[in-house]
Protein backbone atom coordinates (compact mmCIF):
# COMPACT_ATOMS: atom_id res chain seq x y z
CA UNK A 1 0.00 0.00 0.00
CA UNK A 2 1.33 3.45 -1.24
CA UNK A 3 -0.57 5.63 1.09
CA UNK A 4 -4.06 5.75 3.20
CA UNK A 5 -5.87 8.87 3.48
CA UNK A 6 -7.89 9.43 6.97
CA UNK A 7 -9.29 11.49 9.32
CA UNK A 8 -11.86 13.23 6.89
CA UNK A 9 -14.71 12.19 5.34
CA UNK A 10 -15.24 10.66 1.50
CA UNK A 11 -17.19 11.78 -1.32
CA UNK A 12 -17.15 8.67 -3.70
CA UNK A 13 -18.80 10.54 -6.49
CA UNK A 14 -22.21 9.33 -5.66
CA UNK A 15 -22.42 9.34 -1.85
CA UNK A 16 -21.24 11.19 0.95
CA UNK A 17 -19.11 8.61 3.49
CA UNK A 18 -18.98 10.89 6.57
CA UNK A 19 -15.55 9.39 8.55
CA UNK A 20 -14.04 6.87 5.66
CA UNK A 21 -11.02 6.52 4.52
CA UNK A 22 -9.33 5.39 1.48
CA UNK A 23 -5.84 3.29 0.08
CA UNK A 24 -4.01 3.50 -2.58
CA UNK A 25 -1.21 1.52 -3.66
CA UNK A 26 0.14 1.56 -7.67
CA UNK A 27 -1.99 4.50 -8.49
CA UNK A 28 -4.76 2.37 -8.04
CA UNK A 29 -7.40 2.64 -5.55
CA UNK A 30 -7.53 -0.44 -3.11
CA UNK A 31 -9.85 0.03 -0.32
CA UNK A 32 -12.80 2.10 1.20
CA UNK A 33 -14.30 2.35 3.86
CA UNK A 34 -14.70 3.39 8.03
CA UNK A 35 -12.53 1.37 9.34
CA UNK A 36 -8.90 1.76 7.15
CA UNK A 37 -5.90 2.01 9.75
CA UNK A 38 -1.88 2.89 8.45
CA UNK A 39 -0.64 -0.22 6.89
CA UNK A 40 3.28 -1.30 7.33
CA UNK A 41 5.08 1.38 4.78
CA UNK A 42 2.09 3.52 3.62
CA UNK A 43 2.47 7.35 3.68
CA UNK A 44 -0.82 8.57 6.29
CA UNK A 45 -2.19 10.93 4.52
CA UNK A 46 -3.90 13.12 7.15
CA UNK A 47 -7.52 14.89 5.96
CA UNK A 48 -7.41 16.67 8.84
CA UNK A 49 -10.83 17.07 8.84
CA UNK A 50 -11.44 18.16 5.29
CA UNK A 51 -13.31 15.54 2.27
CA UNK A 52 -11.93 13.28 0.25
CA UNK A 53 -13.41 13.14 -3.67
CA UNK A 54 -12.37 12.31 -7.08
CA UNK A 55 -10.27 14.91 -8.87
CA UNK A 56 -12.72 17.03 -10.76
CA UNK A 57 -13.37 16.88 -14.55
CA UNK A 58 -14.30 20.06 -16.57
CA UNK A 59 -16.73 18.79 -18.69
CA UNK A 60 -16.55 22.10 -21.40
CA UNK A 61 -13.36 24.33 -20.91
CA UNK A 62 -10.78 26.25 -23.47
CA UNK A 63 -7.34 26.01 -21.19
CA UNK A 64 -5.37 26.99 -24.27
CA UNK A 65 -7.09 30.29 -24.22
CA UNK A 66 -7.54 30.68 -20.58
CA UNK A 67 -3.10 29.91 -20.28
CA UNK A 68 -3.11 32.70 -23.33
CA UNK A 69 -5.08 35.18 -21.32
CA UNK A 70 -3.82 34.97 -18.25
CA UNK A 71 -0.28 35.92 -20.09
CA UNK A 72 -1.31 38.72 -22.26
CA UNK A 73 -4.28 41.59 -21.61
CA UNK A 74 -5.96 40.33 -19.29
CA UNK A 75 -9.63 41.61 -18.43
CA UNK A 76 -11.18 39.26 -16.49
CA UNK A 77 -10.90 40.17 -12.91
CA UNK A 78 -11.55 43.98 -13.62
CA UNK A 79 -15.37 45.47 -13.37
CA UNK A 80 -15.68 49.18 -14.69
CA UNK A 81 -15.34 50.41 -17.99
CA UNK A 82 -12.86 53.47 -16.45
CA UNK A 83 -10.81 50.39 -14.48
CA UNK A 84 -10.84 47.84 -17.62
CA UNK A 85 -9.20 51.39 -19.62
CA UNK A 86 -6.18 52.10 -17.07
CA UNK A 87 -5.74 47.88 -17.34
CA UNK A 88 -5.40 48.11 -21.00
CA UNK A 89 -3.22 51.58 -21.14
CA UNK A 90 -1.08 49.80 -18.57
CA UNK A 91 -0.47 46.27 -20.48
CA UNK A 92 0.03 48.81 -23.83
CA UNK A 93 2.26 50.77 -21.61
CA UNK A 94 4.25 47.47 -20.63
CA UNK A 95 4.45 46.21 -23.60
CA UNK A 96 5.81 48.07 -26.29
CA UNK A 97 7.54 45.05 -28.23
CA UNK A 98 3.88 44.04 -29.33
CA UNK A 99 2.65 44.65 -32.49
CA UNK A 100 -1.21 44.06 -31.69
CA UNK A 101 -2.77 44.50 -27.97
CA UNK A 102 -4.33 41.14 -27.57
CA UNK A 103 -6.27 39.92 -24.93
CA UNK A 104 -9.97 39.86 -23.41
CA UNK A 105 -12.05 38.75 -20.79
CA UNK A 106 -14.55 42.31 -20.62
CA UNK A 107 -17.07 42.28 -19.01
CA UNK A 108 -20.70 43.16 -21.03
CA UNK A 109 -22.68 44.86 -18.39
CA UNK A 110 -19.98 47.53 -18.35
CA UNK A 111 -20.93 49.33 -21.45
CA UNK A 112 -24.05 50.48 -22.90
CA UNK A 113 -25.59 47.70 -24.72
CA UNK A 114 -22.81 45.57 -24.30
CA UNK A 115 -20.78 46.99 -26.97
CA UNK A 116 -17.69 49.29 -25.74
CA UNK A 117 -17.12 51.63 -28.49
CA UNK A 118 -13.24 52.32 -30.51
CA UNK A 119 -13.12 56.23 -28.92
CA UNK A 120 -12.72 54.67 -25.81
CA UNK A 121 -10.22 51.50 -27.42
CA UNK A 122 -8.61 54.98 -29.61
CA UNK A 123 -7.98 56.82 -26.49
CA UNK A 124 -5.82 54.52 -24.64
CA UNK A 125 -4.11 52.09 -27.81
CA UNK A 126 -4.18 53.84 -30.87
CA UNK A 127 -0.32 53.42 -32.09
CA UNK A 128 -1.16 49.61 -33.33
CA UNK A 129 -4.33 47.33 -33.46
CA UNK A 130 -5.76 46.01 -30.96
CA UNK A 131 -8.10 42.99 -30.68
CA UNK A 132 -9.62 41.69 -27.30
CA UNK A 133 -12.46 39.41 -26.91
CA UNK A 134 -15.11 39.63 -24.20
CA UNK A 135 -15.35 37.15 -21.75
CA UNK A 136 -18.01 34.98 -22.90
CA UNK A 137 -15.56 34.55 -26.54
CA UNK A 138 -18.70 35.73 -28.72
CA UNK A 139 -17.70 39.27 -29.68
CA UNK A 140 -14.62 41.44 -29.51
CA UNK A 141 -13.60 45.06 -29.20
CA UNK A 142 -11.25 46.57 -31.72
CA UNK A 143 -9.38 50.08 -32.20
CA UNK A 144 -10.22 52.69 -35.24
CA UNK A 145 -6.29 51.02 -36.57
CA UNK A 146 -7.92 47.22 -36.64
CA UNK A 147 -10.67 48.64 -38.70
CA UNK A 148 -9.08 50.18 -40.96
CA UNK A 149 -6.15 47.40 -41.83
CA UNK A 150 -9.62 45.03 -42.38
CA UNK A 151 -11.45 47.60 -44.38
CA UNK A 152 -14.23 47.40 -42.32
CA UNK A 153 -16.28 50.72 -42.78
CA UNK A 154 -20.31 51.98 -43.36
CA UNK A 155 -19.93 49.55 -46.63
CA UNK A 156 -19.06 46.59 -45.24
CA UNK A 157 -21.67 43.49 -44.95
CA UNK A 158 -22.63 41.93 -41.85
CA UNK A 159 -21.61 38.26 -42.62
CA UNK A 160 -24.02 35.77 -42.28
CA UNK A 161 -23.03 34.46 -38.71
CA UNK A 162 -21.86 37.53 -37.49
CA UNK A 163 -23.01 41.29 -36.76
CA UNK A 164 -21.12 44.51 -36.17
CA UNK A 165 -21.99 46.75 -33.82
CA UNK A 166 -22.70 50.57 -36.11
CA UNK A 167 -24.25 53.82 -35.45
CA UNK A 168 -26.74 55.71 -36.87
CA UNK A 169 -25.27 56.08 -40.36
CA UNK A 170 -23.72 52.98 -40.41
CA UNK A 171 -20.31 53.52 -39.45
CA UNK A 172 -18.62 50.43 -37.19
CA UNK A 173 -18.83 51.42 -33.92
CA UNK A 174 -16.05 48.76 -32.54
CA UNK A 175 -17.50 45.70 -31.49
CA UNK A 176 -17.83 42.68 -33.50
CA UNK A 177 -19.96 39.73 -32.68
CA UNK A 178 -19.60 36.11 -33.50
CA UNK A 179 -18.72 35.52 -37.51
CA UNK A 180 -17.67 39.24 -37.18
CA UNK A 181 -15.12 38.71 -35.40
CA UNK A 182 -13.23 36.81 -37.89
CA UNK A 183 -12.76 40.00 -40.35
CA UNK A 184 -10.25 41.35 -38.26
CA UNK A 185 -9.15 37.89 -35.95
CA UNK A 186 -8.00 36.88 -39.79
CA UNK A 187 -4.84 39.48 -39.87
CA UNK A 188 -3.99 38.81 -35.58
CA UNK A 189 -0.72 37.15 -36.11
CA UNK A 190 -0.51 33.25 -35.32
CA UNK A 191 -0.09 32.45 -31.75
CA UNK A 192 3.36 30.48 -31.93
CA UNK A 193 3.84 26.59 -31.04
CA UNK A 194 5.98 27.54 -28.38
CA UNK A 195 3.65 29.85 -26.80
CA UNK A 196 0.70 27.48 -27.21
CA UNK A 197 2.78 25.16 -25.14
CA UNK A 198 4.12 27.49 -22.32
CA UNK A 199 0.48 28.73 -21.93
CA UNK A 200 -1.02 25.05 -21.90
CA UNK A 201 1.58 24.17 -19.01
CA UNK A 202 0.00 27.13 -17.00
CA UNK A 203 -3.62 26.15 -17.70
CA UNK A 204 -2.29 22.86 -16.36
CA UNK A 205 -0.68 23.88 -13.39
CA UNK A 206 -4.15 26.18 -12.77
CA UNK A 207 -6.14 24.09 -12.78
CA UNK A 208 -4.90 21.40 -10.73
CA UNK A 209 -4.68 23.65 -8.17
CA UNK A 210 -8.08 23.90 -8.26
CA UNK A 211 -8.81 20.12 -7.92
CA UNK A 212 -9.23 19.32 -11.40
CA UNK A 213 -7.73 16.12 -13.26
CA UNK A 214 -9.17 16.37 -16.85
CA UNK A 215 -11.22 18.01 -19.03
CA UNK A 216 -12.83 17.90 -22.51
CA UNK A 217 -11.24 20.51 -24.36
CA UNK A 218 -14.29 22.39 -25.95
CA UNK A 219 -12.30 23.19 -29.19
CA UNK A 220 -9.51 21.44 -31.24
CA UNK A 221 -9.15 23.15 -34.38
CA UNK A 222 -9.20 26.89 -35.62
CA UNK A 223 -11.52 29.43 -34.24
CA UNK A 224 -12.11 32.99 -34.23
CA UNK A 225 -8.17 34.25 -33.66
CA UNK A 226 -7.00 31.60 -32.51
CA UNK A 227 -5.21 28.44 -33.93
CA UNK A 228 -5.72 24.79 -33.57
CA UNK A 229 -4.37 23.87 -29.64
CA UNK A 230 -4.15 20.18 -31.03
CA UNK A 231 0.16 20.07 -31.58
CA UNK A 232 0.67 21.78 -28.10
CA UNK A 233 -1.19 19.15 -26.57
CA UNK A 234 0.29 16.16 -28.90
CA UNK A 235 4.11 17.55 -27.23
CA UNK A 236 3.19 17.53 -24.09
CA UNK A 237 1.45 14.26 -24.11
CA UNK A 238 4.50 12.93 -26.08
CA UNK A 239 6.72 14.33 -23.39
CA UNK A 240 5.37 13.54 -20.56
CA UNK A 241 4.26 16.64 -19.49
CA UNK A 242 0.65 15.80 -19.67
CA UNK A 243 -0.67 14.81 -16.60
CA UNK A 244 -4.46 15.24 -16.90
CA UNK A 245 -6.60 13.07 -18.68
CA UNK A 246 -8.29 15.11 -21.43
CA UNK A 247 -11.05 14.14 -24.61
CA UNK A 248 -10.66 17.05 -27.30
CA UNK A 249 -13.81 18.13 -29.29
CA UNK A 250 -12.85 18.08 -32.78
CA UNK A 251 -13.98 21.26 -34.22
CA UNK A 252 -17.18 21.58 -36.99
CA UNK A 253 -16.28 24.03 -39.44
CA UNK A 254 -19.48 26.17 -40.33
CA UNK A 255 -18.22 26.54 -43.77
CA UNK A 256 -18.45 23.04 -44.43
CA UNK A 257 -20.64 20.13 -44.42
CA UNK A 258 -20.48 16.07 -44.17
CA UNK A 259 -17.33 16.60 -46.81
CA UNK A 260 -15.08 17.04 -43.52
CA UNK A 261 -16.44 13.96 -41.62
CA UNK A 262 -13.53 12.22 -43.19
CA UNK A 263 -10.73 14.31 -41.83
CA UNK A 264 -12.27 14.12 -38.80
CA UNK A 265 -12.07 10.65 -38.30
CA UNK A 266 -8.25 10.92 -39.24
CA UNK A 267 -7.77 13.56 -36.67
CA UNK A 268 -9.39 11.29 -34.64
CA UNK A 269 -7.52 8.33 -34.95
CA UNK A 270 -4.51 9.91 -35.03
CA UNK A 271 -4.95 11.15 -31.66
CA UNK A 272 -4.74 8.24 -29.33
CA UNK A 273 -2.17 8.59 -26.45
CA UNK A 274 -2.20 7.68 -22.83
CA UNK A 275 -3.95 10.40 -21.27
CA UNK A 276 -5.04 12.63 -24.42
CA UNK A 277 -7.62 11.47 -27.57
CA UNK A 278 -10.09 13.30 -29.78
CA UNK A 279 -13.31 11.60 -29.33
CA UNK A 280 -15.81 14.22 -30.01
CA UNK A 281 -17.22 16.65 -32.46
CA UNK A 282 -18.08 19.77 -31.08
CA UNK A 283 -20.98 21.66 -33.03
CA UNK A 284 -21.74 25.57 -32.07
CA UNK A 285 -25.29 25.29 -33.32
CA UNK A 286 -26.41 29.51 -32.30
CA UNK A 287 -24.30 32.31 -29.97
CA UNK A 288 -25.46 34.17 -26.88
CA UNK A 289 -28.42 35.85 -25.58
CA UNK A 290 -26.68 38.87 -24.86
CA UNK A 291 -26.10 39.85 -28.30
CA UNK A 292 -29.02 38.18 -29.18
CA UNK A 293 -27.58 35.81 -31.79
CA UNK A 294 -29.08 32.55 -29.29
CA UNK A 295 -31.42 30.86 -31.45
CA UNK A 296 -34.94 31.56 -30.24
CA UNK A 297 -38.39 29.77 -30.83
CA UNK A 298 -40.14 33.25 -30.61
CA UNK A 299 -38.32 36.77 -31.43
CA UNK A 300 -36.45 38.83 -28.84
CA UNK A 301 -38.29 41.61 -26.94
CA UNK A 302 -36.26 45.27 -27.60
CA UNK A 303 -35.80 47.19 -24.61
CA UNK A 304 -38.70 48.87 -24.39
CA UNK A 305 -40.69 45.55 -24.08
CA UNK A 306 -41.84 45.15 -27.69
CA UNK A 307 -41.15 41.72 -29.91
CA UNK A 308 -37.71 42.08 -32.87
CA UNK A 309 -38.13 40.73 -35.75
CA UNK A 310 -35.08 38.48 -34.46
CA UNK A 311 -34.91 35.48 -33.21
CA UNK A 312 -31.49 34.88 -33.27
CA UNK A 313 -28.69 32.29 -35.75
CA UNK A 314 -28.77 28.78 -36.42
CA UNK A 315 -25.51 28.15 -37.19
CA UNK A 316 -25.99 25.21 -38.65
CA UNK A 317 -29.36 24.31 -40.86
CA UNK A 318 -31.33 22.46 -38.83
CA UNK A 319 -32.22 19.54 -40.96
CA UNK A 320 -28.53 19.43 -42.11
CA UNK A 321 -27.95 19.07 -38.25
CA UNK A 322 -29.69 16.18 -38.43
CA UNK A 323 -27.94 14.60 -41.33
CA UNK A 324 -24.40 15.77 -39.48
CA UNK A 325 -24.97 14.48 -36.13
CA UNK A 326 -26.69 10.85 -37.59
CA UNK A 327 -23.43 10.71 -39.56
CA UNK A 328 -20.91 11.49 -36.73
CA UNK A 329 -22.94 8.80 -34.64
CA UNK A 330 -22.34 6.29 -37.19
CA UNK A 331 -18.92 7.10 -37.60
CA UNK A 332 -18.80 6.58 -33.71
CA UNK A 333 -18.51 10.15 -32.38
CA UNK A 334 -19.80 11.89 -29.44
CA UNK A 335 -21.18 14.91 -30.91
CA UNK A 336 -20.87 17.63 -27.95
CA UNK A 337 -22.95 20.66 -29.30
CA UNK A 338 -23.55 24.28 -28.06
CA UNK A 339 -26.72 25.43 -27.31
CA UNK A 340 -27.82 28.92 -25.63
CA UNK A 341 -31.71 29.24 -26.88
CA UNK A 342 -34.56 26.92 -26.89
CA UNK A 343 -34.60 26.81 -30.94
CA UNK A 344 -30.97 26.01 -30.72
CA UNK A 345 -31.55 23.22 -27.50
CA UNK A 346 -34.72 21.51 -29.69
CA UNK A 347 -32.80 21.49 -32.75
CA UNK A 348 -30.13 19.82 -31.39
CA UNK A 349 -32.71 17.71 -29.37
CA UNK A 350 -34.14 16.42 -33.09
CA UNK A 351 -30.58 15.73 -34.49
CA UNK A 352 -30.15 13.22 -31.57
CA UNK A 353 -33.49 11.99 -31.89
CA UNK A 354 -32.90 11.54 -35.69
CA UNK A 355 -29.89 9.75 -34.89
CA UNK A 356 -31.12 6.95 -32.99
CA UNK A 357 -34.17 6.49 -35.14
CA UNK A 358 -31.20 5.62 -37.98
CA UNK A 359 -28.24 4.17 -36.07
CA UNK A 360 -30.32 2.87 -32.64
CA UNK A 361 -29.19 3.93 -28.86
CA UNK A 362 -25.60 3.58 -28.48
CA UNK A 363 -23.11 4.62 -25.88
CA UNK A 364 -21.21 7.51 -27.41
CA UNK A 365 -22.73 9.99 -24.15
CA UNK A 366 -23.89 13.20 -26.72
CA UNK A 367 -24.77 16.45 -24.62
CA UNK A 368 -25.81 19.37 -25.07
CA UNK A 369 -23.03 22.26 -23.33
CA UNK A 370 -25.17 25.68 -21.52
CA UNK A 371 -28.80 25.10 -22.01
CA UNK A 372 -29.53 28.99 -20.67
CA UNK A 373 -33.13 28.55 -22.18
CA UNK A 374 -35.12 24.91 -22.40
CA UNK A 375 -38.83 24.96 -23.25
CA UNK A 376 -40.41 23.64 -20.66
CA UNK A 377 -41.60 20.62 -23.43
CA UNK A 378 -38.15 19.45 -24.18
CA UNK A 379 -36.96 18.81 -20.51
CA UNK A 380 -38.21 15.15 -20.54
CA UNK A 381 -35.95 14.39 -23.90
CA UNK A 382 -32.40 14.57 -22.42
CA UNK A 383 -33.33 11.29 -20.41
CA UNK A 384 -35.16 9.89 -23.21
CA UNK A 385 -32.72 10.35 -25.55
CA UNK A 386 -29.91 9.49 -23.16
CA UNK A 387 -28.42 12.76 -23.94
CA UNK A 388 -26.13 14.17 -20.85
CA UNK A 389 -27.12 17.85 -19.42
CA UNK A 390 -23.78 19.87 -19.65
CA UNK A 391 -23.98 22.64 -17.16
CA UNK A 392 -22.39 26.04 -16.54
CA UNK A 393 -23.78 26.41 -13.18
CA UNK A 394 -21.59 29.71 -12.41
CA UNK A 395 -24.28 31.64 -14.79
CA UNK A 396 -27.40 30.80 -12.88
CA UNK A 397 -27.25 33.92 -11.19
CA UNK A 398 -28.77 37.48 -10.86
CA UNK A 399 -25.88 39.71 -11.72
CA UNK A 400 -25.56 42.19 -14.55
CA UNK A 401 -25.24 40.51 -17.59
CA UNK A 402 -28.44 38.90 -16.30
CA UNK A 403 -30.35 41.52 -15.39
CA UNK A 404 -29.60 44.29 -17.63
CA UNK A 405 -28.46 42.10 -21.10
CA UNK A 406 -30.66 38.95 -21.24
CA UNK A 407 -34.14 39.36 -18.92
CA UNK A 408 -35.05 42.45 -20.56
CA UNK A 409 -35.02 41.23 -24.11
CA UNK A 410 -36.27 37.51 -23.03
CA UNK A 411 -39.56 38.29 -21.22
CA UNK A 412 -40.98 36.70 -18.26
CA UNK A 413 -41.65 33.73 -19.85
CA UNK A 414 -38.35 32.54 -20.91
CA UNK A 415 -36.79 34.11 -18.26
CA UNK A 416 -38.41 31.18 -15.73
CA UNK A 417 -36.98 28.63 -18.68
CA UNK A 418 -33.25 29.38 -17.72
CA UNK A 419 -30.46 27.20 -16.61
CA UNK A 420 -33.35 24.24 -15.43
CA UNK A 421 -30.84 21.99 -13.51
CA UNK A 422 -33.51 21.22 -10.90
CA UNK A 423 -35.89 19.89 -13.38
CA UNK A 424 -33.85 18.22 -15.63
CA UNK A 425 -32.57 16.44 -12.47
CA UNK A 426 -35.86 15.24 -11.53
CA UNK A 427 -36.73 14.07 -14.91
CA UNK A 428 -33.93 11.81 -14.82
CA UNK A 429 -31.08 13.94 -17.64
CA UNK A 430 -27.80 12.77 -16.89
CA UNK A 431 -25.91 15.92 -15.50
CA UNK A 432 -22.40 16.94 -16.46
CA UNK A 433 -20.65 20.08 -15.10
CA UNK A 434 -18.27 22.46 -16.83
CA UNK A 435 -16.64 25.97 -16.65
CA UNK A 436 -16.15 27.33 -20.02
CA UNK A 437 -12.96 29.12 -18.94
CA UNK A 438 -12.09 31.72 -19.50
CA UNK A 439 -15.50 32.63 -20.16
CA UNK A 440 -16.21 32.43 -16.18
CA UNK A 441 -14.22 30.87 -13.55
CA UNK A 442 -12.52 27.47 -13.62
CA UNK A 443 -12.61 27.19 -10.27
CA UNK A 444 -15.62 23.74 -9.56
CA UNK A 445 -16.47 24.92 -5.84
CA UNK A 446 -17.72 28.03 -7.11
CA UNK A 447 -19.78 26.71 -9.54
CA UNK A 448 -21.26 23.83 -7.61
CA UNK A 449 -21.98 26.79 -4.86
CA UNK A 450 -23.75 28.27 -7.49
CA UNK A 451 -25.48 25.00 -8.34
CA UNK A 452 -27.04 24.43 -5.17
CA UNK A 453 -27.76 28.28 -4.24
CA UNK A 454 -28.44 30.05 -7.28
CA UNK A 455 -26.26 32.72 -6.41
CA UNK A 456 -22.92 34.10 -5.57
CA UNK A 457 -22.86 36.38 -2.24
CA UNK A 458 -26.61 38.30 -1.29
CA UNK A 459 -28.29 38.93 -4.38
CA UNK A 460 -31.23 37.13 -4.51
CA UNK A 461 -31.49 33.70 -5.59
CA UNK A 462 -31.97 32.83 -9.56
CA UNK A 463 -35.14 30.73 -10.16
CA UNK A 464 -34.06 28.81 -6.75
CA UNK A 465 -36.63 26.19 -7.73
CA UNK A 466 -33.96 25.17 -9.83
CA UNK A 467 -31.22 24.48 -7.41
CA UNK A 468 -28.88 20.87 -6.84
CA UNK A 469 -28.62 19.25 -3.78
CA UNK A 470 -25.07 19.24 -2.79
CA UNK A 471 -24.69 15.27 -3.69
CA UNK A 472 -25.81 15.90 -7.14
CA UNK A 473 -23.63 18.91 -7.37
CA UNK A 474 -20.44 16.80 -6.85
CA UNK A 475 -21.45 14.11 -8.42
CA UNK A 476 -21.98 15.93 -12.03
CA UNK A 477 -18.63 17.55 -11.78
CA UNK A 478 -16.61 13.90 -10.72
CA UNK A 479 -18.78 10.96 -11.84
CA UNK A 480 -20.87 12.44 -14.13
CA UNK A 481 -18.32 14.94 -16.41
CA UNK A 482 -16.08 11.60 -16.23
CA UNK A 483 -18.29 9.29 -17.55
CA UNK A 484 -19.28 12.05 -20.17
CA UNK A 485 -15.65 11.86 -21.29
CA UNK A 486 -15.30 7.78 -21.20
CA UNK A 487 -12.90 8.39 -18.35
CA UNK A 488 -14.32 5.18 -17.10
CA UNK A 489 -11.64 4.02 -14.05
CA UNK A 490 -11.97 7.61 -12.99
CA UNK A 491 -14.56 9.58 -11.22
CA UNK A 492 -15.51 7.19 -8.69
CA UNK A 493 -13.71 6.19 -5.02
CA UNK A 494 -13.68 2.29 -5.63
CA UNK A 495 -11.48 -0.33 -5.79
CA UNK A 496 -9.93 -0.44 -9.05
CA UNK A 497 -10.33 2.65 -9.83
CA UNK A 498 -7.50 5.21 -10.71
CA UNK A 499 -6.33 7.43 -8.01
CA UNK A 500 -7.45 10.63 -9.84
CA UNK A 501 -7.98 12.58 -6.79
CA UNK A 502 -8.66 16.03 -4.65
CA UNK A 503 -8.55 16.86 -1.05
CA UNK A 504 -10.75 19.75 0.26
CA UNK A 505 -9.72 21.92 3.44
CA UNK A 506 -13.02 21.38 5.18
CA UNK A 507 -16.34 19.25 4.38
CA UNK A 508 -18.92 20.79 3.05
CA UNK A 509 -21.70 18.43 4.10
CA UNK A 510 -20.39 19.78 7.55
CA UNK A 511 -21.11 23.29 6.59
CA UNK A 512 -24.12 25.77 5.45
CA UNK A 513 -24.86 25.85 1.87
CA UNK A 514 -23.83 29.34 1.67
CA UNK A 515 -20.64 28.64 2.47
CA UNK A 516 -19.41 26.10 0.03
CA UNK A 517 -17.71 28.43 -2.24
CA UNK A 518 -15.29 28.94 1.10
CA UNK A 519 -13.71 25.55 0.51
CA UNK A 520 -10.33 25.11 -0.83
CA UNK A 521 -8.32 22.47 -2.78
CA UNK A 522 -5.02 21.75 -0.51
CA UNK A 523 -3.84 18.81 -2.51
CA UNK A 524 -4.91 17.01 -6.31
CA UNK A 525 -3.29 13.50 -7.07
CA UNK A 526 -3.28 11.81 -10.32
CA UNK A 527 -2.48 8.04 -10.55
CA UNK A 528 -1.26 8.45 -6.88
CA UNK A 529 0.81 11.02 -7.79
CA UNK A 530 0.78 14.53 -6.30
CA UNK A 531 0.45 17.15 -8.66
CA UNK A 532 -0.81 20.26 -6.64
CA UNK A 533 0.10 20.68 -2.79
Amino acid sequence: MDSVFVNGSVFDGQRYRPGWSVAVEAGRIVAVGPDLGPSRGAEVVDLAGGLLLPGFVDAHIHPMQGGLERGRCDLSPVWGRAETLRTISAYAATHPEAEWILGGGWHQPDYPGGAPTTTDLDAVVSDRPAFLVNADHHGAWVNSRALALAGIDARTPDPADGRIERGPDGTPTGTLHEGAMDLVGRLVPPTTHEEQVAALLDAQAYLHSLGVTGWQDAIFGDYANLSDSTPAYEELARNGLLTARVNGALWWRRDLGAEQIPSLVERREALRYPRLRAGSVKIMQDGVAENFTAGMLDPYYDGCGCRTPNAGLSFVDPLALREHVTALDAAGFQVHVHAIGDRAVREALDAFEAAVLANGAGDLRHHIAHLQVVHPADIARFATLGVTANMQALWAVNDAQMLELTIPFLGPERTGWQYPFGDLHRAGARLAAGSDWPVSSPDPLAAIHVAVNRQTDDEAPFLPEQSLDLTTALAAYTSGSAWLNHANQTGLLEPGFLADLAILDRDPFRAPPEEISQARVTATYIEGDRVFG
